[in-house]
């Protein structure tokens, strides 16, 4: 079968007792400069059959494109934040949006700053009609999540900053239930990268009911607890473990960059996180952001691009981009937005690959 210009298959069983080097996708010369890449035929009915892969944001004076990532379909605009950089001396996160600039079939996009007030902001997700973000705050501020509505001038409102007095540790990533529930991951990355003070509470997960204020924790005994996501169905909960990654980016190869599943349990009308399991590990760089589409499979932001497997937990493909790619989101109609530092990258998938997150 032949594939596109763009796509080159992942010979799999030959691999699999060759050299080393075979293993790295930057052997694959067809998608040197972004791609596709089949590593089995189910993945070619994601990105339909004639996928596209385009950069269509640069700014190389600073990673400006490096986390969230949230489609607002209301004004069709995708919100991001930067990784961090130095502004007199001291760390900064910045707030942007990008904006299709000619209409819904454009391939035409601005990125306009927005300083909303939130500090060193990181994850996000839908909420209500705008997006809340994930703030870790600072030496002086406990951080939390912050609702931002879409549209200038931007008010913000803080739903949690604290659990049962104690701050938490740098709030990284965070998925809304349908019924209202929050749920968010808290590693020590603020704490290392020197912009928090010492952790007052464990790496963890919780969920927060914002009707009631109660505030949980979920899961814990995982290292770097880091993206989160549902299965299309709720009955699943996806977290990725960073740990393989720590403070500035330091990399240790034998740490783990692991995707663990739990099952959604309810117990006395409240749900709880068992047969927590090793769903896959990313066998580039760590797995960052999490998504689910529609069908149950498994998106991940790794260090060679974005990763999908199956619900079973088999690597079907990836979209390949040089420098890889700590978060993105789902668009309308099979559109995806790679987040790359200081590129954002525009995949075209098949019309009916949707995010399970908007169902669009």
């Amino acid at each position: 079968m032949a594939l596109p210009e763009n796509c080159e298959r992942y010979p799999r069983v030959a691999a699999a007792s060759s050299k080393p080097e075979f293993f790295r996708t930057t052997a694959a010369k067809n998608v040197a400069n972004g791609g596709y890449i089949i590593y089995d035929d189910a993945f070619l009915s994601i990105i339909g059959p004639a996928p596209q892969l385009e950069v269509i944001l640069e700014n190389d004076a600073y990673p400006f494109a490096h986390e969230a990532g949230v489609y607002i379909a209301a004004t069709d605009e995708v919100w991001i934040t930067s990784n961090q950089f130095k502004v007199d001396g001291r760390k900064k996160i910045q707030i942007a949006k990008i904006k299709r600039s000619q209409g819904p079939n454009s391939k035409s996009f601005t990125c306009e700053n927005v300083d909303p007030g939130i500090e060193m902001a990181n994850g996000a997700v839908n909420y209500k009609d705008g997006v809340l973000f994930c703030e870790q705050g600072s030496f002086t501020n406990p951080g939390g999540l912050i609702y931002m509505e879409p549209v200038a001038p931007y008010k913000t409102q803080t739903i949690i900053s604290n659990y049962h007095g104690r701050w938490f540790n740098s709030v990284n990533d965070v998925v809304v239930h349908s019924d209202g529930s929050i749920w968010f991951t808290d590693p020590t990355y603020g704490f290392e990268q020197d912009v928090r003070p010492r952790p007052q509470l464990p790496s963890q997960v919780y969920r927060y009911d914002p009707t009631t204020g109660d505030v949980r924790a979920v899961a814990d005994g995982i290292r770097k607890p880091n993206g989160i996501c549902f299965s299309p169905d709720e009955k699943t909960v996806y977290i990725t473990d960073t740990h393989a990654v720590h403070g500035e980016g330091v990399y240790e190869p034998d740490g783990f960059a692991s995707i663990y599943a739990f099952d959604v349990v309810f117990r006395y009308g409240a749900p709880f996180l068992e047969n927590k399991r090793l769903f896959a590990m990313a066998d580039n760089g760590i797995p960052d952001g999490i998504k689910c589409d529609m069908a149950g499979n498994v998106y991940s932001g790794c260090g060679d691009g974005v990763h999908v497997w199956t619900p079973a937990g088999s690597l079907i493909g990836k979209i390949y981009v040089p420098g890889g790619c700590a978060n993105f989101c789902f668009g309308p109609r099979g559109e995806m937005f790679l987040l790359n530092e200081n590129r954002v990258w525009r995949a075209q998938l098949s019309t009916n690959t949707l995010g399970a997150l908007l169902c669009i």
